[in-house]
């Protein structure tokens, strides 16, 4: 059974790091719309795994500090 990473899914991809970890911020099928630390990409589900609590964090303090500096929601 696939694993399914709904919209506010803390996320990272199974097949690098350079995006850093990310949320899910939009869900199209199977694919997956994630704000990573570094990119916003558009990823195919198959391709991410849940985070670890380390990288949840680091991701929500990057949003945190998103939201402080230029305000509205991250």
């Amino acid at each position: 059974m696939a694993i399914r990473y709904d919209e506010g899914a803390y996320v990272a991809h199974t097949g690098t790091d350079v995006y850093g970890p990310g949320k899910v911020i939009g869900v199209d099928g199977e694919w997956r719309r994630v704000r990573f630390v570094y990119f916003v990409a558009t990823v195919g589900a198959a391709d991410l795994r849940a985070a670890s609590p380390h990288e949840i964090a680091q991701v929500v303090e990057w949003l945190r500090e998103k939201a402080a500096r230029h305000g509205g929601s991250w």
